[in-house]
């Protein structure tokens, strides 16, 4: 069973993106969900931070529309928003995380 938590934010303005995906933190999470192509636990998309740090990551990413939070059978995941981010803002996401992954391969 799936259960979204929140209604998905439209995707904001660029500046709003661009300063969400500015944080080395918040860039790797939204990297390792692109390179997934899926949704993943939280715990997957974060190291050495703790987890109150990486939910305040999690609610700028998803208040700038770039991520969505699911419940998956009890587990809390995280979806990147493709789709609505290329409307809104095309090929910047595909451009964000191609720097990214020549930047630091998987």
């Amino acid at each position: 069973m799936t259960d979204t938590l929140a209604a998905a934010h439209s995707v904001a303005p660029l500046p709003t993106v661009l300063g969400a995906l500015q944080d080395p933190v918040r860039l790797e999470m939204v990297r390792r969900l692109s390179n997934a192509g899926a949704a993943l636990r939280c715990a997957n998309l974060y190291d050495g931070i703790n987890k109150s740090t990486a939910t305040h990551h999690f609610k700028i990413l998803r208040e700038a529309g770039v991520t969505e939070r699911l419940v998956i059978d009890g587990h809390t995941y995280q979806r990147l928003r493709r789709e609505a981010v290329d409307a809104a803002l095309p090929g910047l996401l595909a451009s964000v995380v191609d720097a990214a992954n020549r930047a630091r391969p998987q």
